[in-house]
């Protein structure tokens, strides 16, 4: 089990994944078709693009509940 403290970033980890395994199958999917060779070129994105989004994940996601907190204030 994770203990509950590290819990923000173990969503983030699965987050980011997630999302970035959808969006790099449409990017690939878009760029270069669903033929021979799809399965390694989106593999190779797809943990390209989560190397890259679980960082912005663990920054931005304070960020967002921020921004969302100010938005939702009541007036």
């Amino acid at each position: 089990m994770i203990p509950s403290k590290l819990e923000p970033i173990a969503f983030g980890f699965v987050l980011s994944g997630l999302m970035s395994l959808i969006v790099s199958a449409i990017s690939t999917a878009v760029a270069k078709g669903f033929g021979a060779g799809f399965l390694g070129l989106w593999v190779q994105s797809w943990l390209t693009a989560w190397l890259l989004a679980f960082p912005v994940v663990l920054v931005a996601g304070p960020v967002a509940r921020r921004a969302v907190r100010v938005l939702l204030k009541p007036k």
